[in-house]
């Protein structure tokens, strides 16, 4: 009988955005991120400064009141 070792799912590569124009800079997605994916500038606006980190929760776009925030997966991105 042969065992099969448990191998680590190959994480996909995910886009994260922001769209600048709608986000009123309340925190929201850093807060919620179990990842600390965000970090907020001195200003206030999210910046994904680890997308690495991210594991498509998507905690982040479904709390965002403005709707401001986008996860894709990069292949989707590119149209795959």
């Amino acid at each position: 009988m042969v065992q099969l070792k448990d191998t680590p799912k190959q994480k996909r590569p995910v886009d994260i955005t922001v769209n600048e124009r709608w986000c009123k800079k309340c925190g929201i997605c850093a807060a919620f991120c179990p990842q600390g994916v965000f970090v907020l500038d001195d200003f206030g606006m999210p910046i994904i400064k680890y997308p690495e980190k991210c594991v498509k929760c998507m905690l982040c776009v479904v709390r965002c009141p403005e709707l401001a925030v986008e996860v894709k997966d990069t292949d989707e991105k590119k149209g795959k």
